[in-house]
This record gives C-alpha cells, sequence and structure tokens, in this order.
C-alpha cells in the first residue's frame, strides 16, 4: 500500500497555480514579441523617405565641396545669406538654378519630365514589376521634402577667435507623412579653405 501511494503522488501533473504562472509567462513573451513586431513595421513604413532624405543630404554636402574643388564659388560665398549664396532656413527641393548648387537664391522648379510633374523634386521608383525605366514606374513627388543648409563659422582651440579657413556645414533634411510627427535627417561636416 505504501508503494502504490508513493507511485500516485508523482503522476500529479500540474497545480493550478503553476498553470497559471506559465500563461502568465506565456503572456508577457508574446506581448513582448508583438511589440517588436509593431516596432520593426513602424520603422519600415519610412524606410524609402529616410534612404531618401539621407541621399539628399549627402548630395547638397557633396555639391557644396564640388563647387569649392572645382574654383565655381568661393570659400567666401559659402555662407548663408545675406553674405553667402545659401538660403536660410527650410526649403522645398527645388532644382537648382544657372550656379548648379540647391538651396540658394537662384533655384528654381523642376522642370516635368517622365511621370514626374514641374514642381518640387520626384523620384522615379521602379513600378509592380520591379524594374526601373519601363512603362509602369512609378513617380514619388518630394513636395513633403524641406531642405536646409546651415553654415557657421569654426572657432579656434581658444574658443573666441574665429578660424578664417574652417566653415562647418550641417545638411538637415526633413519630411512629414500624414497623421506622423516629421522625420528628420542630419549630415554635419567640415570645409576648408583648401582644395
Amino acid at each position: 500500500m505504501t508503494q502504490h501511494r508513493a507511485q500516485s503522488s508523482a503522476e500529479r501533473g500540474f497545480t493550478l497555480v503553476e498553470s497559471m504562472i506559465a500563461i502568465a509567462i506565456l503572456t508577457i513573451g508574446i506581448l513582448s514579441m508583438a511589440a517588436v513586431l509593431g516596432l520593426s513595421v513602424g520603422k519600415t513604413e519610412y524606410a524609402e523617405e529616410n534612404l531618401i532624405a539621407r541621399q539628399k543630404a549627402l548630395q547638397a554636402l557633396e555639391s557644396v565641396y564640388t563647387a569649392r574643388n572645382t574654383s565655381q564659388i568661393t570659400f567666401a560665398q559659402i555662407a548663408n545669406t545675406p553674405n553667402g549664396i545659401f538660403t536660410q532656413g527650410a526649403t522645398p527641393l527645388l532644382c537648382a538654378g544657372p550656379d548648379g548648387l540647391v538651396n540658394t537664391t537662384d533655384d528654381v522648379a523642376c522642370p516635368a519630365s517622365g511621370p514626374c510633374a514641374a514642381g518640387p523634386e520626384c523620384v522615379v521608383l521602379p513600378g509592380p514589376d520591379g524594374i526601373l525605366g519601363t512603362a509602369d514606374d512609378l513617380a514619388m513627388s518630394l513636395s513633403n521634402f524641406t531642405r536646409s543648409i546651415a553654415i557657421s563659422n569654426v572657432l579656434e582651440a581658444d574658443g573666441v577667435t574665429v578660424n578664417p579657413t574652417l566653415k562647418s556645414i550641417t545638411v538637415t533634411i526633413t519630411f512629414a507623412q500624414s497623421g506622423a510627427a516629421p522625420q528628420t535627417y542630419t549630415v554635419q561636416a567640415l570645409i576648408s579653405a583648401y582644395n
């Protein structure tokens, strides 16, 4: 008889409390995974716009370096208006004017080309077939994007004297989606008077 009791107590199974604890742990795990999934979906929602913002910021920065290296503009012109040629504050992504630089006072509306209408810049994306350059390509207007180029002096080590051969350039691209907070991409670099 003693042997029979020992055997039945070893085969008891889980209690209600143990089952509830297991369900609670499982629920926390599932809710955590759902939160991570929601966060990743939210991040990929703006992946295309983030890539475009990054590309436009780097393009603007590189155009300033190229203009300086080719002597198209002088080092003194690399400043915000009224002393330089770059506009102050955020402006729409218009096409470069005669000087070939964006965010300057001579920027113009982009001409209509292909699937793009006249106005702010647009990018052409592959259509449903996934191939760029075919009839089903889609135009994405960048009218919800703005760009600002802020140029400032760099101070010497003493923190008072302005370094005459060095400037800081900050390019900020901001874009908005309906119902969401504006997203910003910023790139910053130093430019010297020397090529």
